[in-house]
């Protein structure tokens, strides 16, 4: 019988397909995420799913991805700080905060840069996902707090110059264009990643907390 090993051990193929992490969809409208597909820039690309991995069973999980960023937070070097969690369903499974490598110079930078890990992030999961398998339901729900970088992430016709901010644009944008995540502006209040990026006043702290632990 057909197995994988994951980090609950050896599954069989029904052990899989009864599965159960959190059932619980997050109900996302919809009309927040335009998404424009830049294929004539990008052409067809396609996730890289793996091969060889399980035929995938049972009910498909919904990733949610929350990014912020805090520009310049560390007073000393002056680097960003990148803040990341990521759900399965309304489960948190994921968290991420780190001094990001380089010193950027503008506010979009640094977001473009966290936004950038965040992508990584998505992409090793859902193989993960793939080689368990588990089906995955559409592309990730990605939000972030800051609209310019939702509208450069999916529209076309923006462009970026600048070599290093360009690649994490570009790396983003292809991701989005191979239907591997799709990117809405939520409020910053609401931005659950947004205790992974700063201190934040007691009040902020424990509405942000209990949002998480539900």
């Amino acid at each position: 019988m057909e197995a994988v090993y994951c980090i609950y051990g050896f599954l069989t193929s029904h052990e899989r397909s009864t599965m159960v992490f959190d059932d619980a969809y997050i109900n996302w409208n919809d009309s927040d995420f335009t998404v424009y597909y830049s294929t004539d820039f990008y052409g067809r690309v396609q996730e890289d799913i793996p091969l060889n991995a399980p035929t995938p069973l049972g009910k498909a999980v919904q990733l949610n991805v929350f990014v912020n960023a805090n520009h310049a937070r560390n007073k000393i070097t002056r680097r960003s700080q990148t803040g990341i969690i990521i759900y399965l369903n309304k489960a948190p499974i994921l968290w991420y905060s780190k001094s990001q490598k380089t010193v950027e110079t503008s506010t979009f930078g640094s977001e473009f840069v966290a936004l950038k890990v965040a992508t990584n992030m998505v992409k090793g999961l859902r193989y993960k996902l793939w080689m368990m398998g588990i089906p995955i339901e559409g592309p990730a729900n990605v939000l972030v707090d800051n609209k310019n970088i939702m509208k450069n992430s999916t529209i076309p016709s923006s462009t970026l110059q600048g070599k290093h901010n360009a690649i994490c644009y570009h790396y983003v944008r292809e991701a989005v264009t191979s239907n591997i995540m799709k990117i809405a502006h939520i409020p910053s209040e609401q931005n659950l990643a947004d205790m992974f990026t700063k201190m934040l006043g007691a009040t902020k702290l424990h509405v942000l907390c209990q949002q998480i632990l539900y």
